[in-house]
């Protein structure tokens, strides 16, 4: 099985009252193994979504309902493996995200192996997102198809609508878990095992009819007393005290600085309850973040061993960030917003497209395997890739550069959320994204010229006698 393993994504989820503004939010950074890897923006619309849908990677087919819903979606641009969604808003403003990679145990995959012909990753959103009408519709939509098929690998997949939100993990080749966020938290979830406490008899959590007996029959619990099902069902590994814990320990020392954790350890809590109102800039600096003012920072001031000791969460790996925000202070029609960048983090920004449309703007739309600058993907990457080269030097533009674009995607924003409640004209959100789109990438191009231009000036092959 060819098989094509994105295990590198950082998600962020904020329930409505967790946020500045009431939204929910799922967001999540989309990365692979490879350092670039082209991703589109699109719609699918009903009659482009498949009636017989067909795996590339596993060849598992699966025969979908007659009734789908549009939705926005960011596949891949090549699709030797499979279209790879990533994530999107449905045309009943149900957001879905998938797939964090997470890891399991070997006590668990002796009981319930992996399935070779079963789904993963590069399926998830198609077979589920066009089918849901909430959140938790998507949960057991996505649990029905896992107990039904089974899957190859371990994943996260968030879900989310106007009042909740939704995470479930997958556990070894059927079964699964799932939780309802509380309104009042976030998360930060690495690629683990994330879900820790669980109460199979809460209604704030799903799960396999048999998942507990399942624990039981098979002696999984490490515990004295409890269902830790990071303990039980995930990994606490050499790997995970320095690829996963402390992207936790970073993101939740950003909402709450007052916690005193160690970003190796492998028990940092699952749910937690911010200092402040998390706002959209909020989460996008925390997934574009490399440890700043520590010394793990690899731009930063600490010895070589302490720079190279962490993985980050920006890194040169990021193929997208989507935030998906539902918003619940403007009418239904506006309220799925799909903030979108691509390229790696740190010099890029997020753009706030409104979902409810037929189609996207060109520049975010068609990005190929090819090498153009005329396409907001190479644009953004060109520019992380110069900046990766002298970052103390260009960081600065970059902060000016992303406060000034966002100050203009917020007004643009604003604008027509005001225009729509006076006159509610669907066409209205079409022209927004394209005007959001052609000021992101002149803004885009702007940031790269003043950086080459800058730049030039300190190149290493130059001589200082004038001639």
């Amino acid at each position: 099985m060819n098989k094509k393993i994105q295990g590198s994504c950082t998600t962020i989820l904020v329930g409505k009252k967790a946020s500045i503004d009431g939204s929910t939010i799922i967001s999540r950074n989309d990365d692979g193994h490879e350092a670039l890897d082209p991703q589109r923006f699109v719609v699918v619309t009903p009659d482009k979504q498949p009636k017989n849908y067909k795996a590339v990677i596993s060849g598992v087919e699966i025969n979908l309902p007659d009734n789908p819903l549009r939705y926005t979606s960011m596949p891949n641009s090549i699709l030797t493996n499979g279209i790879w969604p990533a994530a999107g808003i449905n045309s009943e403003n149900i957001a879905m995200s998938a797939t964090e990679t997470i890891t399991t145990n070997s006590r668990i995959m002796g009981v319930d192996p992996y399935v070779e012909n079963g789904i993963g990753e590069e399926d998830i959103v198609t077979l589920v997102l066009p089918y849901i009408h909430s959140a938790k519709e998507g949960v057991e939509r996505l649990g029905s198809l896992l107990e039904e098929f089974g899957t190859y690998e371990p994943n996260g997949i968030a879900f989310s609508d106007k009042e909740e939100v939704w995470w479930l993990e997958t556990i070894g080749g059927h079964h699964w878990a799932a939780i309802r966020i509380p309104d009042d938290a976030y998360v930060v979830a690495p690629n683990r095992m994330n879900i820790d406490d669980f109460d199979f008899d809460s209604d704030d959590t799903l799960c396999s009819k048999d998942l507990k007996d399942l624990i039981e029959k098979y002696n999984l619990n490490p515990d004295m007393q409890g269902y830790n099902l990071r303990h039980i069902f995930g990994s606490s590994t050499i790997k995970d005290t320095v690829y996963n814990n402390p992207r936790t320990w970073y993101g939740q020392k950003y909402f709450n600085p007052e916690m005193d954790t160690d970003p190796m350890d492998h028990d940092q809590p699952f749910i937690c309850r911010a200092d402040f109102k998390i706002s959209i800039e909020d989460v996008k600096f925390v997934l574009s973040s490399h440890f700043e003012n520590t010394e793990f920072d690899p731009y930063g001031y600490g010895t070589e061993d302490e720079k190279t000791l962490f993985r980050p969460i920006g890194i040169n790996r990021n193929h997208n960030v989507h935030i998906l925000q539902i918003r619940n202070n403007v009418p239904e029609e506006i309220s799925g917003i799909h903030w979108l960048a691509y390229g790696a983090n740190t010099f890029n920004s997020v753009v706030p497209f409104y979902a409810n449309v037929e189609d996207t703007p060109e520049s975010y739309k068609n990005a190929t395997g090819t090498f153009d600058m005329n396409n907001m993907y190479w644009l953004s990457c060109t520019t992380a890739l110069l900046g990766d080269t002298n970052y103390d030097f260009y960081v600065d533009m970059r902060n000016t550069f992303e406060l000034e674009a966002m100050s203009t995607y917020r007004n643009i924003q604003n604008t027509t959320d005001e225009e729509f409640i006076k006159n509610p004209d669907i066409s209205l959100l079409s022209k927004a994204n394209k005007q959001l789109a052609d000021e992101s990438f002149k803004r885009q191009t702007k940031l790269l010229g003043e950086m080459v231009i800058s730049g030039s000036e300190h190149m290493k092959l130059r001589y200082n006698l004038n001639d």
